[in-house]
């Protein structure tokens, strides 16, 4: 150490120095409080005036990027300030160079080199010679004459400059005390530095995170929603806490919202994969239940540990850090029926307010959904179960993770009653509703994540929907056609008649040919226009690419070329083929000519 050689008072103060900047600087990942930790050991004890200055680069937790040649410095940030007498704000700098500023230092200045060459290098001091006694305008009351500029270098890169200055009356800067402040400079850039890795993977994990959810306030036919996440603050790190709104076939949807247990880059990743997972068992049309069981063999499996994915229990404790645990709520509204079926996953329940809920009025109080609560994802061993709920048009539904209702300061029990509280005048708008909950749960922020999805309930009117049983008869195809051209008539669709005609027949077609018993036409007209064809066989319609000499087989593909979206679905007695229309003045691309799609499916004619 440069500091065991001189004077024995010189050489105590200087370990105590040192021991000081080891105890006080690095003790939270913040770049901007590492700076003034360091200014804070060595002001007064070490100099009367000091200034760190930090590549801008490394303040958004990027690689520093120097300079080029003759360009002078790359752009700085002067982070901290510190003077022996007077606050901050009484003075400047003796380069000018406010608390908060980005500036650059020009090429021949003694910090750019500090900054091209990695070593300390003396300021001279600017204007003329003054006496000891003389007064006038001086950073902050100082007569700066002598001053060194101190590159700060971590893993053999240069984060910035620090430089420490000391007034007359005291002494002047020596070898010693230059070989002090690189050891000073050096052991808060370390810390820096890590505060700037920290930055980058926070700030990563986030930008993860947030692609993850929905953009915006999602749609969805029957339900106004309104939603929020708000993360942690950043001395937390990102957790898992995600929702989701999905549109199923049928104008219904499917509600999501889930938390994975742990924090940090981990836990971000982990609740990715899980979403996406949800967002495909969606897609098959599955119940709730049977969702979040196959959800909860991806969370076993995501631990790479291929005996907890069959089933069995976790005898070997080296794998406990292989664990992916997480709560979910798994909810299917379907706007015709008004009946919302959802499964819970170990998740909080959600929260009923129906319509007219207020204090003045006779709704009834909010209620928690408590139906049967399975163990979290990625336990495993016991089944889930589903439950049925009716709602009433008006009434609102909150899903939330359990960052709004518990806390340190808060238990669960009066989290849940502060929510309900919040909850009462289900009336107001949705976006009031979101405010008035985050504000009022009585959880200071940063203590978890908060997810909040709100949907009030506006189910299809009856004049929205056309709903006939046909039997299993060849002229079934015929009637199909004209129910379904007397409803296009009856909602002014005269423009989607004859794609809608052609599209109903060759459903009605395939249910007769491969399915048996009653047949179901169902028209649904909302944001798009929805027709379902039901029939008794649980066989799954597939596209197959047909031959130009074959007679058949494009009738899916007729289907395909002339709706905006086709598919099927199971339902309780078979299943369900359906598609597609934009609706003409929903903006829409509009839907293809029919002649055309047949000319090109059927190239012989």
């Amino acid at each position: 150490m440069p500091v065991e050689t001189g004077k024995p008072d010189d050489v105590r103060r200087a370990l105590a120095l040192l021991n000081a900047a080891g105890a006080r600087i690095g003790n939270s990942l913040d770049l901007e409080r590492t700076a003034r930790e360091l200014l804070d050991v060595a002001v007064p004890q070490f100099c009367d005036l000091a200034s760190v200055d930090l590549y801008e680069a490394v303040l958004a937790g990027e690689e520093p990027r120097p300079g080029r040649g003759g360009e002078g410095s790359a752009p700085l940030r002067r982070v901290a300030l510190a003077s022996a007498v007077g606050a901050v704000g009484e003075g400047a700098h003796p380069d000018n160079v406010p608390l908060g500023a980005t500036h650059r230092f020009a090429f021949e200045s003694p910090c750019a080199a500090a900054l091209r060459t990695a070593r300390v290098r003396p300021v001279p001091p600017t204007g003329p010679a003054e006496p000891d006694d003389a007064r006038g305008a001086r950073p902050f009351g100082l007569v700066v004459h002598s001053t060194l500029a101190v590159p700060m270098v971590a893993r053999d890169q240069v984060l910035g400059v620090a430089q420490f200055s000391r007034a007359k009356g005291s002494e002047r800067f020596g070898e010693r005390d230059a070989a002090l402040a690189a050891e000073l400079a050096a052991r808060a850039a370390v810390c820096i530095d890590n505060a700037r890795l920290y930055r980058r993977e926070h700030e990563r994990a986030l930008i993860l995170q947030r692609s993850l959810l929905p953009p915006g306030d999602p749609e969805a036919a029957g339900l106004d929603i309104a939603c929020r996440y708000r993360p942690g603050t950043a001395a937390t790190e990102v957790g898992g806490d995600w929702f989701d709104v999905i549109e199923l076939p049928g104008h219904r949807t499917a509600l999501v919202v889930g938390d994975v247990m742990g924090r940090g880059l981990r836990a971000a990743v982990t609740m990715g994969e899980l979403r996406t997972a949800v967002r495909t068992l969606a897609l098959l049309d599955l119940e709730p239940a049977e969702v979040l069981e196959r959800l909860d063999e991806i969370a076993r499996g995501l631990g790479g540990n291929p005996y907890r994915r069959r089933g069995g229990p976790l005898d070997n404790p080296d794998h406990l850090s292989e664990v992916y645990l997480a709560t979910c709520v798994y909810a299917v509204y379907d706007p015709v029926s008004r009946r919302c079926t959802f499964a819970n996953a170990g998740h909080v329940p959600p929260v009923l307010v129906e319509a007219s809920a207020g204090r003045d009025s006779g709704g009834g109080p909010p209620l928690l959904l408590e139906g049967p609560g399975g163990l979290p994802l990625g336990v495993g061993g016991e089944p889930f179960e589903q439950t049925d709920v009716e709602l009433p048009d008006g009434a609102l539904l909150a899903l939330y993770t359990d960052g709004l209702v518990e806390s340190r300061d808060q238990s669960l029990d009066e989290g849940l009653l502060r929510l309900r509280q919040a909850l009462t005048d289900a009336d107001r708008p949705l976006e009031d509703i979101c405010d008035r909950v985050l504000a009022g749960n009585g959880a200071p922020q940063g203590d978890d994540d908060v997810a909040l999805l709100l949907a009030r309930v506006q189910g299809l009117p009856p004049s929205a929907v056309g709903d006939w049983r046909l039997p299993s008869a060849a002229r079934s195809v015929a009637r199909a056609r004209d129910l379904a051209c007397a409803q296009l008539a009856e909602w002014h669709l005269d423009g989607l008649t004859d794609t809608t005609e052609l599209l109903v027949s060759e459903l009605v077609t395939n249910a007769l040919r491969h399915g048996s018993g009653e047949i179901r036409l169902r028209l649904l007209m909302e944001r798009t226009l929805v027709c379902e064809v039901w029939d008794t066989s649980p066989v799954q319609p597939r596209r197959r690419r047909a031959r130009d000499t074959d007679e058949g087989g494009r009738g899916l593909q007729l289907v395909e070329l002339l709706s905006a979206g086709w598919g099927s679905r199971r339902t309780p007695g078979g299943k369900a083929v359906w598609f597609e229309l934009s609706l003409p003045h929903d903006g829409g691309p509009k839907p293809p000519d029919a002649l055309d799609a047949i000319l090109d499916a059927y190239p012989m004619l």
